[in-house]
């Protein structure tokens, strides 16, 4: 498992930021950016924004897809932490901004990009022990915002998806892209739940890693929602995380038809299917049995805006005749 855990609209940011204090005695106040003031409460956290940040750091490769998709990458000034390739719609514009670090950042590095926003994928993204708390980050006058996913309550959706997209959109003044983005990822999920209407589900173990363990997808994240839409059914949805370790015994007895490999890091997935295909506590598993595999890169399985593309890829691989 990563550290971490534990298509594309053209233009720049357009708004620049107004600087009122500089205005002689007397002369009227600078006209704020259309729609700001704007205040957003993210995890617990509520932020009011003037203007739109101008030099955003992404942490974590989800959310810096999410950046890129509403066209944002020249406010950024910064970002970190991919789990696999990016997307090619986004690769130019993720190539035009620095990467600070192949994982996350120090605290010094960070700091050393001058942000005015940073932005995290997954609740280590604001480990407090190495320095880059959201508390921290504010009193050092930094805004923060966390992916909707690791908020401490709540069963993300494919609806806190769109609400994802669209806080971040009205967040740096670019509300119609937000929009415009929704509207198609609502017509890709609507597509896939009308070739799967009336399908029978599959039952769907989900390996993330892990060899004495298994490390799987639990029913608190996302991933869990892509299966179900997907036509699937996790046996693990009564895990209250949306990653988390399970025993092999409890596999053998909860007899998953298909295993849903996530596809990330330097364990390839032959590697993963071998582990399995050599248990031979497994051997009686339908799915094992039966050699029953899907592949999912880890990226498409987080909140992020591949999930609507997502969804219609693991239907294909869950149920191929349809």
């Amino acid at each position: 498992m990563t550290g971490s855990r534990r298509a594309l609209l053209p233009a720049a940011v357009l708004l620049p930021l107004l600087a009122a204090c500089s205005a002689a005695p007397g002369a009227p106040a600078a006209k704020a950016a259309p729609g700001f003031p704007y205040t957003v409460t993210n995890c617990g956290v509520k932020t009011t924004y003037q203007a739109p940040p101008q030099r955003a750091v992404t942490m974590n490769q989800h959310v810096t897809e999410v950046m890129l998709a509403l066209g944002l990458e020249k406010s950024l000034v910064g970002t970190a932490y991919l789990d696999d390739t990016v997307l090619p719609a986004y690769r130019k514009a993720y190539d035009s901004v620095p990467v600070l670090a192949k994982e996350y950042p120090s605290k010094e590095a960070l700091l050393a990009a001058n942000p005015d926003f940073v932005y995290g994928g997954y609740s280590s993204a604001f480990a407090a022990k190495d320095g880059r708390g959201r508390d921290d980050l504010k009193r050092a006058g930094i805004d923060t915002r966390l992916s909707t996913e690791y908020c401490p309550t709540g069963s993300p959706s494919v609806d806190d998806l769109y609400r994802e997209v669209r806080e971040t959109g009205r967040t740096f003044g670019v509300p119609d892209r937000a929009e415009t983005w929704i509207k198609e990822a609502r017509t890709t999920v609507a597509a896939t739940e009308k070739r799967l209407k009336g399908v029978e589900p599959v039952s769907v173990f989900v390996y993330d890693s892990g060899d004495k363990t298994a490390f799987t997808a639990g029913g608190k994240g996302i991933g869990n929602e892509l299966i179900t839409r997907a036509g699937g059914v996790n046996v693990f949805a009564d895990l209250d995380k949306p990653f988390g370790d399970a025993t092999w015994e409890q596999v053998v007895a909860r007899k998953p038809e298909v295993v849903v490999i996530y596809d990330y890091g330097s364990t390839t997935v032959e590697q993963k299917k071998k582990r399995l295909l050599d248990d031979p506590a497994l051997k009686d598993v339908p799915a094992i049995k039966n050699r029953r595999f899907a592949v999912m890169p880890l990226s498409d399985t987080v909140l992020g805006v591949r999930v609507p593309a997502a969804v219609d890829k693991l239907a294909a691989q869950l149920h191929p005749a349809r």
